[in-house]
């Protein structure tokens, strides 16, 4: 695939819950082995969009391109292959509560039966130590870690099918700032060492320009700036610097006051 062809295509895309319309006409492309943050305020559309791309919502108008090719035109097979090819860390983790970790990492692997449950074992203490945790950890059950140890394991879960799509769903929420910053530099590692294409929606602004190469922020549906992760607070858009600075007054306020 040609570097100048997005990993991720959209545009156009629009979605509407009854008379809300979340998704106002969304274009963006995410560029290959680029890591993309997208940004924006409560309701603004970040999750809708990533569910759109995942085919856990279909937009109501629009394109969805990967490697060129429109999803939303596939077969459920076709799209099943290209979901074969991504990992997701969800916001609170996910994992599941009657496993223990080492088969919540080899889920999906397991599942679709591409490994064997020994074998399984082995690949997932892979996993566990890509992201800094030994492979006993694999015989706990998710009660018995904590709130860092959970969303460690949740990115080794991401991770364990070497996919070369990785989505991030505020990979920070609810830790420390010191296991934030943790958690950032394993998905920053994760990604280099795969050679993915990563799309990241979160809140802290710290995350984002640590793990962002480019960034967007969506608001009332549509993509209002897109650019340099590293320019997040100083971007010469007024919109997108109060949210970068969490700034009270500003066109955002404006628009809520009206």
């Amino acid at each position: 695939m040609s570097d100048s062809i997005p990993r991720i295509r959209l545009r156009g895309l629009t979605k509407s819950f009854g008379a809300k319309r979340v998704l106002d006409g969304v274009d963006l492309n995410v560029m290959p082995g680029r890591s993309m943050v997208i940004l924006g305020g409560s309701g603004s559309g970040k999750s809708v969009t990533i569910k759109c791309i995942l085919g856990l919502l279909t937009p109501d108008a629009g394109t969805i391109e990967i490697d060129g090719q429109d999803v939303l035109a596939m077969s459920a097979r076709e799209r099943e292959a290209v979901l074969d090819r991504t990992g997701m860390l969800f916001q609170n983790g996910a994992l599941f509560d009657s496993l223990p970790v080492w088969e919540n990492v080899c889920f999906k692997l397991l599942a679709r039966r591409r490994i064997s449950r020994a074998a399984a074992r082995d690949k997932a203490a892979e996993a566990l130590a890509s992201v800094g945790l030994a492979a006993s950890v694999g015989d706990l059950s998710p009660a018995e870690l904590s709130g860092g140890m959970q969303k460690r394991v949740a990115l080794a879960r991401a991770i364990a099918s070497a996919p070369e799509l990785l989505f991030f769903d505020e990979p920070t929420t609810g830790l420390d700032p010191i296991m934030g910053a943790v958690i950032d530099g394993l998905i920053v590692d994760c990604v280099k060492r795969l050679g993915a294409t990563a799309v990241s929606i979160t809140h802290d602004m710290a995350s984002a320009r640590r793990i962002g190469d480019d960034a967007a922020m969506i608001h009332h549906g549509r993509i209002v700036w897109t650019g340099s992760a590293a320019d997040l607070g100083h971007t010469g858009n007024a919109m997108v610097d109060q949210f970068a600075r969490g700034e009270r007054e500003g066109p955002i306020e404006m628009e809520l006051r009206r």
